[in-house]
């Protein structure tokens, strides 16, 4: 299973949205774009790869490439985060540099150490298929949200390894 992820606003901070691409054997099985009335991109980054992981645990998928164009959001999951946990989800030992996005982070990184999940970063806007359908429906739902529009609150403890509802892949 290979996974597409996006995210991005109008404006930073603004109107946001992300998205998930899902892809078997170079087909898209599932795709998913949520909306937020005022966000940054480095919050939607973060959602998007949260929902994929989400996605990755609730399916008990194996063999899963994570697919990115966040360096910062990639980096953070799967290298600094194991500093930043030992020093209490800080940035250094007193505490004073505060990790931004935390809630997400913290979610995102707790749900990694769980999954067998291969990180790969994609330069974004190269042609790459996956990532460029990823990107229109994220910024599809920036634009012009449809449905639901969510306000993109801080997650709390109880949050950081709730699944979401189980969509059917195959």
């Amino acid at each position: 299973m290979e996974i597409y992820t996006d995210g991005g606003c109008i404006g930073n901070p603004g109107p946001g949205g992300y998205a998930v691409v899902m892809m078997k054997q170079g087909k898209i099985v599932h795709e998913h774009s949520q909306s937020y009335a005022h966000t940054t991109n480095n919050r939607m980054e973060y959602r998007a790869c949260l929902y994929a992981l989400q996605q990755i645990k609730a399916q008990n998928l194996t063999d899963v490439i994570l697919h990115t164009d966040s360096k910062y959001v990639m980096e953070s999951v799967t290298n600094w985060g194991h500093k930043w946990k030992r020093l209490g989800w800080a940035r250094n030992k007193s505490g004073s540099e505060k990790i931004q996005n935390v809630d997400l982070f913290k979610a995102c990184y707790l749900l990694n150490e769980e999954l067998n999940v291969r990180w790969e970063w994609v330069k974004g806007h190269a042609g790459n298929i996956g990532n460029e359908r990823a990107d229109v429906l994220a910024n599809g739902a920036a634009q012009s949200p449809a449905g639901i529009i969510l306000e993109d609150t801080p997650l709390d403890d109880r949050d950081e390894r709730k699944t979401s509802n189980q969509i059917a892949l195959f």
